[in-house]
């Protein structure tokens, strides 16, 4: 399946798209159609033993909606604040660097001793 010459140039040759941003832009671009599971696995080239997996964390948050045995996009709005909240956590990511989760637990422990 062809992309745009802009999503070609904005591609980080070493980040790989997610199969969940795989299904999310496929269904997006086709908003006026639904497709059973095994179609959304051959059109983003997903193993059909992964999509239904992918597909229900979707639906968890609401990002796809279900009506057995079709999946369509869900709410475009939530969809692309998804979309640019997972961008700007990669981008900060990369100019910052990863979050550490004992950075986090170190702060919050002395802010709780320094606050007695």
């Amino acid at each position: 399946m062809p992309i745009s010459i802009d999503e070609f140039e904005s591609r980080d040759p070493e980040r790989r798209e997610t199969n969940a941003e795989r299904v999310v832009r496929f269904l997006a671009r086709n908003r006026d159609k639904a497709y059973k599971a095994i179609e959304i696995a051959e059109a983003t080239d997903i193993n059909e033993n992964s999509i239904h997996p992918v597909l229900n964390r979707l639906e968890e948050r609401e990002l796809v909606r279900h009506r057995e045995p079709y999946w369509a996009i869900g709410d475009l709005e939530k969809v692309r604040d998804t979309m640019m909240f997972s961008s700007t956590a990669e981008f900060l990511d990369e100019a910052l660097g990863p979050e550490s989760r004992e950075e986090w637990l170190n702060a919050a422990q002395k802010g709780e001793t320094s606050h007695e």
